[in-house]
């Protein structure tokens, strides 16, 4: 058998094998879709330092991501926000790297999540440490990382087996996650985290929407729930409530002092997550001094009508068609008050 034979051969076979992987793991409900990444992130960062005074940009944790929806924004006010929150992270250290590493003055929206937001500023913790990650790689990543992941969206958007999210899902399909499917005698009387199952899609512009299965599947919901228990369970170092409001108001007053605006928003919680953030971090000695030492625009979602009432399937994020409303509510009254404009149309 000739070499250029072979190679047919072997060409052929890797075809085969390869779309016989795909059709399986379409045939168990996958289907292609993007990995919220470092990479994703890094992408999406750049667009801050080409943005102009005009354009607003969102940071946060994953009540951000999940509830301010980009194209419904957009669609009201011609202006399409630059997505940045993170899930699971405090939103300090990417308000602090625009503030220090970029030129941008233009809108920045900062999500409140009490339990993230006044946790830490110890460069170590998980919170804090998620987010300047990112920070930190947007800022090293080479070309060659940017030109590596620019041809890998066709192929994260074609193929519903390639797979690679930083988060560890149960449910995902690289080596790492399938190998986590093996069991194991335990070696240690640590309880092991219960399956976290992938509850959300997310597109190129970082727009999330949750899946409608958390909605309807019950059963699937409480998997959430038990992972959000889990989480909050055992020791927890208390809140820093006066290094992490001190490092954001010396951040805030330089960002003013340039021109920028900062728009402060506590979005919804419900049942464990509302009890624990109600008791823990009452919004008397954390919300409300924030806001009054801030002295900017601060909107709290029980404070208005248009903004209260939504269910959080799983405790802390509204479903996809629930975050379309809440969005249009939330541009609405922000336009109404003046706080931010729409662009000019011919």
């Amino acid at each position: 058998m000739n070499l250029k034979k072979s190679l047919l051969i072997t060409i052929l076979l890797s075809i085969l094998a390869i779309g016989a992987w795909e059709v399986y793991w379409r045939s168990q409900g996958y289907f292609p879709d993007l990995d919220d990444d470092k990479f994703l992130w890094a992408r999406t960062r750049a667009k801050v330092d080409k943005a102009t005074s005009n354009e607003v940009v969102l940071v946060g944790s994953s009540r951000v991501l999940f509830d301010i929806q980009v194209q419904q924004w957009e669609k009201q006010t011609g202006i399409k926000p630059i997505q940045l929150a993170n899930a699971g992270a405090s939103p300090l250290p990417v308000f602090h790297d625009i503030v220090e590493n970029s030129t941008f003055n233009g809108t920045i929206v900062v999500g409140v999540t009490p339990g993230l937001f006044f946790s830490t500023t110890f460069p170590q913790a998980p919170p804090w440490e998620r987010a300047a990650a990112r920070a930190k790689f947007y800022k090293d990543r080479t070309y060659a990382q940017q030109l590596n992941y620019a041809l890998s969206i066709p192929l994260q958007n074609t193929f519903a087996f390639i797979s690679n999210d930083e988060e560890e899902w149960y449910d995902d399909i690289n080596l790492k996650a399938l190998l986590r499917t093996i069991q194991l005698p335990k070696r240690t009387a640590k309880p092991d985290m219960p399956p976290f199952y992938r509850f959300q899609d997310i597109d190129i512009d970082r727009n999330v929407r949750m899946k409608q299965k958390v909605v309807t599947d019950t059963a699937f919901a409480n998997s959430v729930k038990t992972v959000w228990k889990f989480f909050m369970s055992g020791d927890r170092p208390p809140p820093d409530k006066e290094g992490t409001m001190a490092f954001f108001l010396k951040d805030l007053e330089k960002f003013k002092a340039r021109g920028g605006k900062v728009i402060l928003v506590r979005l919804p919680s419900s049942g464990f997550f509302h009890d624990l953030e109600t008791n823990g971090l009452p919004r008397k000695d954390f919300w409300d001094v924030l806001v009054q030492k801030a002295n900017v625009p601060a909107y709290y979602y029980s404070d208005y009508k248009e903004l209260s009432g939504f269910n959080t399937p799983e405790w802390s994020h509204l479903s996809g068609p629930d975050a379309t409303v809440f969005t249009e509510r939330f541009v609405n009254i922000l336009l109404e008050d003046n706080v931010i404009t729409k662009t000019k149309t011919n």
